[in-house]
């Protein structure tokens, strides 16, 4: 059997990882197993007010994948497929957790697709066991006091509370 891997190819994996979870890590794992180099990149948008800053984020989602070979982590603002084309990527990778996420993830691919035919939109579903999983779920279990430790890596819950108990 041929490794996928082998073809060269470029996939980025946005978010605004505010913290990145085990899930988003499950995802982008997969996405490495398929992509010759995955770039887990975070979204930095100045309409939103994120617990941890960009640099911040971006450390911790350097921690979280140091032992997949292949991924590489950046930030960026603006649009995702200008980005995407700017690094020459050749997909964009987006995790399904529930058909929620569908409807949404679904018009974001056929916008981006109408900005640039050249970039497509490849969908990941995480491990079943992740699929409820969310950065605000785990914010929220963190501020009041619950252990995130099955939800984050464990640098990304020493961070988190860390975070929280500055903002005290």
């Amino acid at each position: 059997m041929s490794d996928v891997t082998s073809s060269g190819k470029l996939a980025i994996y946005p978010g605004t990882f505010d913290p990145i979870t085990n899930g988003h890590v499950d995802v982008a794992a997969r996405a490495a197993k398929l992509f010759a180099r995955v770039i887990v990149c975070v979204a930095v948008n100045s309409a939103k007010t994120p617990l941890f800053s960009g640099e911040e984020r971006v450390e911790m989602i350097r921690q979280a994948v140091k032992n997949i070979k292949n991924i590489e982590v950046d930030a960026f603002e603006g649009l995702l497929v200008d980005y995407a084309l700017e690094k020459k990527a050749d997909a964009i990778v987006r995790g399904l957790r529930a058909v929620s996420d569908f409807e949404y993830e679904f018009q974001m691919a056929l916008t981006n697709r109408k900005l640039s035919a050249e970039v497509d939109t490849v969908f990941l579903m995480p491990h079943e066991k992740y699929t409820y999983l969310n950065s605000t779920i785990v914010r929220e279990i963190a501020k009041y006091g619950g252990d995130v430790s099955q939800f984050v890596p464990p640098h990304v819950k020493t961070c988190l509370m860390a975070k929280l108990k500055k903002m005290q």
